[in-house]
């Protein structure tokens, strides 16, 4: 019986099916036509974006609610560049995510090809591995090969570049890898050392639980809240670019200041923590450090030297689950752990009196309360961005489902996350960002009412990058405060009526409520400018 070629573009769809992709995130381009045309009749559905980072952006939120890889697929050359700068949010925030990329062809590397880079040197520095794939037939075990290290240890993107010649050849048969081909590889716990573990925590007066990134997600609040059932101790979580300072923790530096002794539980010492110095951490209290990285762990120790008390090579997710089966309530720890509870949950008691704010101009406070009360009222996922708005959001909005824009720090994330969200979860979605956030990817409008995938927008229109014209006046003075200003009265919920979506201004505090419900009944995309009175973000002492 003759057996039928496969393109290469074949051969990586059959890897991506054999893989459970279901959807790729995506904008068209020359080199990967080829793959678009794999895909006819294939089940996976293609997202069509506007632009190369808002793909990978979109396959990132989508990978952090669903626990599966995220997929963005763009075209060579300067596509993949676009491509490439959205992985430095996908690396910060431990997120699965593979890109591929259309390749010139290697027969022509070297003699000026159409859009040549070197891709995979580019990708390289913000991702856990890059690389271009070599044959046609190796194409479904490069998938798979990808796969593996995104899901592996501390999570994070993977770069496969596609060479055109790759795409096109032709090959009687190539092996499709399954099952647990595609799977985490874990690092786990041993049994001894999270015995170890356990015993320390159950030693110390003071102890703390911290977690990364990469368990802020729906599967890892599970994990960590089986660890503080089993331990009686609250597991903190950090994914925040302003560390200690991040307003989500409320108080948490203040009991982090006394602690004892510090469980990291796949959280890189880092900028974050202070890199462990005091007076962030009291100058006598040790630290453990359960890391999949071997040369953090050695970055630990060279931090905070001989109070490292114990360290041990395993990822994250499997460190959880072993010390949840090995740890128990301490009674003599439960008032420190209130005491924890309490501080994380702090904010100050005058913010209670802007929910019902007079009329008059929108302040960011006030915005936050009405957006906490409409994430809660429409059970939505909910998606903050932007500099200082964005803190106020973390700061107010309490949410079962939530995406921040991660320790990279980057802004400009919104619109796309808020799509891959959408696509992840069918459940209302709504998006806070600031008015310089939104502008980066606001064409995606288009792209969430083309494939059905709506969301609300909430914009805290101060017509100004408050960030940066924050650290003017603080640092420089006010009289040097320059070059931050954004163009006044912009109706930026004019955009999105005139990309097929539901847009309004709102510019008094009793008007905010009722908003934000007619842009969830609309059922479109939808934009709520809200013309706000902007404030430096907040800082939380007691």
């Amino acid at each position: 019986m003759e057996t039928m070629a496969q393109r290469g573009a074949d051969v990586l769809v059959s890897g991506l099916k054999a893989a459970g992709v279901t959807r790729i995130f995506t904008l068209s381009g020359n080199h990967i036509m080829e793959v678009f045309d794999a895909l006819v009749g294939s089940g996976i559905e293609l997202v069509h974006t506007r632009h190369e980072a808002a793909a990978v952006h979109m396959a990132d939120a989508y990978a952090r609610l669903t626990g599966q890889v995220g997929v963005a697929m763009v075209t060579g050359g300067q596509g993949h560049a676009n491509a490439t700068a959205a992985l430095c949010s996908a690396l910060a925030g431990e997120v699965p995510v593979l890109l591929l990329s259309g390749h010139a062809p290697l027969a022509d590397i070297g003699n000026g090809a159409f859009q040549e880079l070197p891709q995979a040197a580019l990708a390289a520095p913000v991702s856990k591995a890059a690389w271009a794939a070599q044959t046609a037939a190796g194409l479904a075990q490069d998938v798979a090969r990808a796969f593996g290290i995104a899901l592996g240890g501390r999570p994070g993107p993977v770069h496969l570049s596609l060479p055109t010649d790759v795409l096109e050849a032709k090959v009687e048969a190539a092996p499709v890898p399954q099952n647990g081909a595609f799977a985490r590889s874990a690092m786990p716990l041993g049994a001894e050392s999270a015995l170890l573990v356990a015993q320390a925590v159950a030693a110390a007066a003071r102890p703390l639980l911290i977690a990364p990134p990469a368990l802020c997600t729906p599967a890892g609040q599970v994990a960590m809240a089986a660890l503080e059932a089993s331990s009686g101790l609250p597991v903190v979580a950090m994914q925040s670019p302003r560390g200690l300072a991040d307003p989500s923790l409320g108080a948490f530096p203040e009991v982090l200041a006394e602690a004892d002794l510090v469980v990291l539980i796949g959280k890189p010492m880092d900028f974050t923590l202070k890199f462990g110095r005091s007076p962030a951490t009291a100058a006598g209290c040790r630290w453990i450090v359960l890391e999949p990285e071997g040369a953090l762990v050695a970055r630990a120790q060279r931090l905070v030297e001989d109070r490292l008390v114990f360290a041990a090579v395993a990822d994250a997710a499997a460190s959880i689950a072993a010390l949840a089966s090995v740890m128990r309530p301490v009674a003599a720890q439960s008032g420190w752990a209130d005491r924890v509870r309490q501080a994380v949950a702090w904010r100050p008691a005058e913010w209670a009196a802007l929910a019902g704010a007079p009329a008059g101009p929108i302040r960011s406070a006030t915005l936050g309360h009405a957006v906490n009360a409409a994430v809660a009222a429409h059970g939505a996922t909910f998606v903050c961005d932007g500099g200082e708005i964005g803190q106020w959001g973390m700061a107010m909005v309490r949410a079962g489902t939530r995406i921040v824009n991660g320790v990279a720090g980057a802004i400009g994330v919104g619109i796309p996350f808020a799509i891959g969200a959408r696509a992840a979860k069918p459940q209302p979605t709504l998006a806070l960002m600031g008015d310089g956030s939104f502008g980066f990817h606001m064409a995606e409008l288009d792209t969430a009412a083309r494939h059905d995938l709506p969301f609300v927008a909430v914009v805290g229109n101060d017509s100004r990058w408050n960030a940066e014209h924050q650290i003017q006046v603080r640092d420089y003075g006010a009289n040097r405060a320059h070059g931050c200003e954004l163009a006044p009265g912009t109706r930026y919920d004019l955009i999105a009526t005139a990309l097929g979506g539901h847009g309004e201004t709102v510019e008094q505090a009793q008007d905010l409520a009722p908003a934000l419900d007619r842009a969830f009944a609309s059922g479109k995309p939808a934009v709520v400018n809200v013309v706000l009175d902007g404030q430096p973000a907040p800082t939380l002492r007691r």
